[in-house]
């Protein structure tokens, strides 16, 4: 394996009845708050006024910004930059899934930077301050909440890009409550589960050797999902089931499963491309081009696939070939994906093969990209029409 340093310094508040350490944690930072969340969905179900009434017994100021969109615009990042700015804001809470985190951690940087947030999120420039911030999460699927990382959209120019500043874009502390996910809908769960899942593919595919305990670790997570996701879809207000989706999504995406290796991260970054021109669902994307990947990568290094055919889908490779097991393997995790409703093919949101060169030119912005295989255009393109 490679050499690692490991440091995470997000608090993680995890378990049931936890809200109340909102009140300790964030007066730490200050009592000018920034609220930003998403539609909406946190005021049907009480959460928002939960939050708001501890925030009002810390003697805070609430500023609000809402609307984040779920893949995060940077127009929306520069309205609360704009708050920030105006109103001195201390610290800022979001409440919400990946998106409203992603948009937090870019609103905190560029509230402390003079110019546009783009230049850092397009690493045309960088700073080394942001606002702290803290999180309260709503939905299992990117990991946010524990990690540096963050995506934003510039829809203007049709540009989507992943970014991070460590150490400043980590929450100083997140607080995971099962009971605040119990109300997402079946779609956005169906797309959390495929999302984490493809967090721990992303790192499990690498060419470094000698990464027997990280793949064991990948392997827990994967087999836990797929054991627990199809009772999940069937059961949503389950709350033992949140619980464990809610902790393997942390735990997928926080750098425990990346010590020691870096992983592939090419299936994020064409579906980066094609939500920027198309605006869909990250997980849906997920769903349809992460096996089509695989199948074209297949053959860098058929063992590994061989082994996770083996150990997460239970292929019985009596009597087959390497080749033949690691693609009963992938077909496993097509299967799967469809069995508890995630899409199969790009046609299922309406997208067709008039802008492909469109999205292979933004999947290519930052030349060749992928760590298991190198991929360059001509491959993002096979990947692309493959999942048409």
């Amino acid at each position: 394996m490679q050499n690692f340093v490991y440091h995470n310094p997000t608090k993680l508040i995890f378990g049931r009845d936890q809200l109340i350490r909102l009140k300790t944690e964030i007066v730490k930072y200050g009592t000018k708050i920034l609220l930003v969340y998403g539609g909406g969905s946190i005021k049907k179900n009480g959460l928002y006024n939960k939050i708001t009434q501890l925030l009002t017994e810390m003697n805070a100021d609430i500023f609000e910004l809402s609307g984040v969109e779920p893949n995060p615009r940077l127009s929306t990042v520069h309205k609360g930059i704009a708050i920030c700015k105006q109103e001195n804001i201390e610290f800022i809470l979001a409440v919400g899934g990946g998106s409203v985190i992603d948009c937090t951690k870019a609103i905190a940087v560029g509230a402390k930077y003079d110019g546009d947030v783009w230049d850092i999120i397009t690493r045309k420039n960088t700073t080394a301050d942001a606002l702290p911030f803290g999180v309260v999460l709503t939905i299992a699927a990117t990991g946010s909440e524990m990690n540096p990382s963050s995506v934003i959209t510039n829809w203007e120019t049709q540009e989507k890009y992943g970014w991070s500043l460590n150490p400043f874009t980590f929450p100083k502390f997140s607080v995971l409550e099962p009971e605040n996910t119990v109300t997402v809908p079946k779609d956005q769960t169906i797309y959390g589960i495929v999302d984490m899942m493809s967090h721990v593919f992303e790192q499990y595919f690498h060419q470094t050797p000698n990464t027997l305990l990280q793949d064991r670790m990948c392997e827990a997570v994967l087999k836990t999902v797929i054991e627990t996701a199809p009772k999940l879809v069937k059961d949503l207000e389950n709350l033992d089931l949140r619980e464990t989706i809610l902790y393997s999504g942390t735990i997928a995406l926080n750098g425990i499963l990346a010590m020691g290796a870096r992983g592939d991260w090419a299936t994020h970054n064409i579906e980066h491309a094609v939500s920027a021109v198309y605006d869909i669902p990250h997980g849906g994307g997920l769903a349809i081009l992460h096996p089509n990947w695989m199948l074209h990568v297949l053959d860098e290094n058929v063992k590994k696939f061989k082994q996770l055919a083996i150990r997460v889908f239970n292929v019985n490779p009596t009597g087959k070939e390497d080749r033949e097991i690691a693609i009963e393997g992938i077909e496993k995790l097509r299967v799967f994906w469809t069995s508890i409703g995630a899409p199969e093919s790009l046609a299922h949101y309406g997208i067709d093969d008039s802008k492909l060169d469109v999205m292979a030119d933004k999947a290519m912005a930052r030349g060749e990209y992928g760590i298991y295989k190198k991929l360059n255009r001509e491959d993002t393109l096979a990947i692309l029409k493959m999942s048409l």
